[in-house]
């Protein structure tokens, strides 16, 4: 039986880590874990977990006193890596959920250096969701050449509510791929506007996340960038609750080189924290071979090199996420 610590398990995203864990997967134990157990005990007797206190700033003696852990969910902020630091060196394998193209490099070389387990490093969009159907898209082409993923915050999504208030540690300098050079951008300088058929367009700035180089990486593309904005979801229209949309916008050719222009769009109905905490499950499932794949090797991977991205996308279905793909609209052709 598998044992899983999700860290900030008492959160939005963490919440529904453990939800989805234990309604999922009969033989994995799920333990709550943060400075404020008691704030989990509600949640644990649902689900059918335990409760446990970890300061991410000692966690040793926390992880001490838990016993055997095979994985280590962090859905909480880690800024010096002082978890991720603990786990690595009582070998415990690891998946991190906050981490941007900005601030990564120190946490990737900890991970290289000491990992004994695996250490999969989750902090694209929604954990995933947004590059694995970028590279499931890229399947039908013979050559990507630019590439355009867009996230849409409702207000009246709780997780939104939360990303608006704590924007300033999410809209820091953004990386972007513009004519196959890299270029740090602040996001207020390169805004764009992401129209929807039938629907009111939104402006949209870029944010760093690992999406952008997970997708330059795989596919090769010369232009590529995230944007993230605001307005009504297609939840909040139809006058349901607030769903999150992601828009993966793709141009190039085909295997006869002839033009090829796909959008596929994701919609989670039970919005932001749910789809988040789904990338963090198939990231969950991988690591610790639930879905039948070999065992991952010791060290620093990233959920693009190891997860098949049809798999994921069949994955997401199976929670009711909506992910349809279709030919992209004259209106946005790449300038």
């Amino acid at each position: 039986m598998k044992r899983v610590l999700v860290v900030g398990g008492y959160g939005l995203v963490g919440g529904w880590v453990v939800r989805l864990l234990r309604s999922t997967w009969d033989d994995v134990q799920v333990v709550i874990g943060g400075r404020r157990p008691e704030e989990g005990e509600a949640l644990a007797k649902e689900c059918g977990a335990t409760v446990a206190h970890i300061d991410t700033t000692d966690a040793e003696t926390g992880l001490a006193s838990l016993g055997p852990v095979d994985l280590v969910v962090a859905a909480v902020q880690d800024p010096d890596d002082d978890l991720l630091r603990a786990v690595l060196r009582a070998g415990i394998a690891h998946i991190g959920l906050v981490r941007k193209a900005d601030n990564l490099g120190p946490t990737a070389i900890l991970a290289a250096d000491l990992a004994r387990r695996p250490a999969m490093v989750m902090g694209h969009w929604q954990a995933g969701a947004a590059t694995f159907a970028a590279l499931a898209t890229a399947r039908e082409f013979g050559r990507v050449e630019r590439v355009e993923l867009s996230a849409l915050f409702d207000s009246a999504d709780p997780a939104g509510q939360m990303s608006a208030a704590d924007s300033a540690s999410f809209f820091t300098r953004a990386l972007m791929r513009a004519d196959g050079h890299w270029r740090w951008v602040a996001p207020g300088d390169s805004v764009r506007t992401v129209r929807r058929a039938g629907r009111d367009p939104f402006d949209a700035q870029p944010m760093g996340v690992l999406d952008v180089p997970a997708v330059v990486a795989a596919t090769g593309a010369t232009h590529v960038r995230f944007d993230i904005g605001r307005g009504e979801s297609a939840g909040t229209t139809t006058g349901g609750a607030a769903s999150h949309e992601i828009y993966v916008d793709m141009w190039g050719q085909d295997v006869h080189g002839r033009p090829l222009a796909r959008r596929t769009t994701i919609s989670d109905g039970r919005g932001q924290a749910h789809l988040t905490a789904l990338g963090a499950l198939i990231g969950v499932e991988r690591v610790l071979g639930l879905d039948g794949g070999e065992q991952l090797p010791a060290g620093l991977t990233m959920p693009e090199r190891v997860i098949d991205p049809s798999h994921a996308v069949d994955r997401l279905r199976q929670f009711g996420v909506t992910v349809t793909t279709k030919s992209l609209p004259s209106w946005r052709s790449p300038v």
